[in-house]
């Protein structure tokens, strides 16, 4: 083993603070991104949802492409 003790592998050689801290802000970021991702796509499929309806009330049966929709809005 590398470390005689707990207490060594924890220090680093004197270490410690800047490896954990590089280990936890990074296990935060990750973390981070996966909520982050989890509510784009929450908004996504809401987003689509809406869209849905809205195209279900009109009467349209098609799917309006990106260049429809963009050529409706200018």
């Amino acid at each position: 083993m590398a470390f005689d003790s707990l207490s060594a592998f924890l220090a680093m050689g004197g270490h410690g603070v800047y490896v954990w801290a590089a280990w936890g802000l990074t296990g935060l970021l990750l973390v981070g991104v996966v909520i982050h991702a989890r509510a784009e796509r929450r908004a996504l499929l809401r987003d689509l949802r809406r869209r849905a309806r809205r195209e279900r009330r009109r009467g349209t049966a098609a799917p309006v492409t990106h260049q429809e929709d963009h050529a409706r809005e200018s």
